[in-house]
Order: structure tokens, then sequence, then C-alpha cells
């Protein structure tokens, strides 16, 4: 294995980030920009346009399994949040001895610290517990959600490029990178026997976004044209990013621990075993029954509510047209006119 000097990369700086076989060199400051005297992260920055763009996603294709958008919203904020909280409680759990005590750390998440399955968790939670409040069908929702979920994860795993951290093990491959901080680090952690901070690691946060983002098209193609019953994307999402972070897990140097298992990994292998029987049961029910099994969308509640929202937007739009000024100052014309 070649060194990282050897490659042409000799005493990086902190926030140098280089790939050596691709020729790639980076500089990158964690902190976008200062406002107020409070430091902005690129990892805060970077996550918040993935939960944006899988806002959107959501928003445009809710239609499309039946949900009425004005009232999804409220769920899909409720996920949010509950996403935020479930993955920090989950990180901060699982590594105890770091914030025991110290409680401005554990509300700290702009350098990092965020957990995707405690997200999923959380987010499934409160997420569920708002559709129940407003009324919105679950199963429908998880599947907008699902393949959501992966375009978010497939940017947000950029936050941890900024961070230098999300990497693996030492490694030649085309991909290979290492980093100041990324050298710092495992010298603080590692015996040169088991991990050499003078040798380049596998980049697992860009393994995992581009396995998200192949997984994002895939779904996106299922939930228009292929979904055969309401909850389907939401099982084959959780096959999708379980069976590639088990790998990826694999090669991660920072993994959550119990022990010596390795908690994500476990926890992938378990989603990925239990949500391929729950697809199989599913699809052979949905089979069996033929015409009778209809998705959320082609009911007849999903059709009324669809059609009682048009039509109470259309008042909206028609009294707030009546009510601007324009239309005032055109009523005035019409009156001197005549």
């Amino acid at each position: 294995m070649t060194t990282v000097a050897e490659m042409g990369y000799e005493n990086l700086d902190y926030d140098e980030i280089v790939f050596p076989k691709l020729g790639l060199d980076f500089h990158v400051d964690s902190t976008a920009f200062t406002i107020f005297g409070l430091d902005i992260q690129w990892y805060g920055l970077i996550i918040t346009v993935g939960l944006i763009l899988a806002l959107l996603f959501g928003l445009r294709n809710m239609r499309r399994v039946g949900l009425d958008s004005d009232r999804a919203i409220d769920a899909i904020i409720g996920g949010i949040i509950g996403g935020i909280i479930g993955a920090r409680t989950y990180y901060v759990v699982f590594n105890w001895s770091e914030y025991a005590g110290d409680w401005k750390a554990i509300l700290n998440t702009r350098e990092g610290g965020l957990a995707i399955y405690g997200g999923v968790i959380g987010a499934f939670l409160i997420g569920g517990i708002t559709c129940k409040i407003r009324k919105v069908k679950l199963l429908p929702m998880l599947d907008i959600c699902g393949t959501g979920f992966l375009l978010g994860q497939a940017i947000g795993r950029w936050g941890n490029f900024t961070n230098q951290e999300a990497f693996g093990a030492n490694t030649d491959n085309l991909f290979c990178m290492s980093g100041g901080r990324i050298q710092k680090w495992i010298s603080m952690n590692y015996t040169q026997d088991i991990l050499n901070p003078a040798y380049p690691v596998h980049p697992c946060f860009l393994y995992e976004s581009v396995w998200c983002l192949t997984g994002f098209i895939i779904l996106a193609v299922i939930l228009k044209k292929y979904r055969k019953f309401d909850g389907q994307n939401f099982l084959l999402y959780l096959i999708w990013y379980g069976l590639g972070r088990f790998f990826i897990e694999g090669l991660r140097t920072d993994s959550l621990m119990i022990g010596t298992l390795r908690v994500s990994q476990a926890l992938a292998a378990v989603c990925v075993i239990v949500c391929t029987i729950l697809l199989i049961i599913f699809l052979s029910k949905v089979k069996r029954m033929g015409r009778d099994y209809k998705l959320y969308c082609d009911t007849e509640e999903s059709k009324m509510l669809l059609a009682q929202a048009d039509a109470a937007n259309a008042k909206a739009k028609s009294k707030a047209k009546t009510d601007s000024p324009e239309s005032d100052h055109k009523e005035s014309e019409d009156k001197t006119n005549g």
C-alpha cells in the first residue's frame, strides 16, 4: 500500500482533503460563515439542504399517493423535528461517556453527531403521531417519506465530507482519501498496526451517498409506475438502505458500538431480513386479492378528500383575488365609468 506522501500529498493542512488517485485536492473549512458571532457549519447547512429537497420531493408527489399536501405538511414537519431529536438521542446514548453531565454538548449538533437510524425511528414516531392527529393515512405517507429520505441522506452525507468524518479503514482503491483532520484523529485514537494515518482511507460517506442516490432514483420510478401496495416503498427503503449500510458500516472506524457489536450494522441486518419477509408476504397477499385490493390513491375516500381540498383552495384563491387592492381599484374604475 502506498502512503499519501508517496502519492504526492505531504504534510496535509488541517482543513485539506485529498483524493490522491483522482488528483483532487480540497481546502474546506468546516465553518461556512459567521453571523452575529455564531459559527454556521457546512455540516448543518448541507443537512438542511437535503431536508429541504426531500420535503419538496414529498410535497410534489403527495397527490400521487392520494394525500392532500396541506394536511401532510404538518406530518412532514413533525417527522423532521422527530428525526433530528431521534438522530441526536441515538448518537448521544451510544456515546454517553463523551456527553455525561455536559448538556450544552448534547444540544450542539452543528459539528456532527447525528445517527441516521435514530433519525428514522424519531421521524416514524413523531410523524406517525402527527398523521394520526391530522387524519393522514400513514402507509402512503411512509412511501413518500421513505423515498425522500434517500434523497436527503444522499445530500446530507456530504456534511461528513466537510467534517472529515465517516471514513473507513486504510485502502488504496481508486476513491481512497485522506485529510489533515483525518490523520490527526487516527493518530489520537489508533495504533499504526490497526489504522495508519500515513495511508489513505475508505471514503464511506461517498459510498453511502452514491448508494442512497441510486436508491432514490429506483424508488422514485417505483413510486411513479410500479407501486403495488401502500407501504411498499417504505419497506424497499429500509431494505435498500439497510443492505448498503451493512457493508459500508463494516468498513468504518467510528461505528457506534456495544462491546464488539457494531450497532448500526446489526440493526441494518435485522431491517433487511424483516422487511424482505414482509415485502414478500404483502406482495403475495396483494396478488391473491387481485382487483379487490386498491391503493389508497384509488379509493373513494382519497378522491373525496382531494376534491374537498381543491375546492377549498379554489375558494381561498378566489377570495384573495377579490380582496386584493387591484380588484378594489378595478371595481372603483367600473363604478366611475358607469
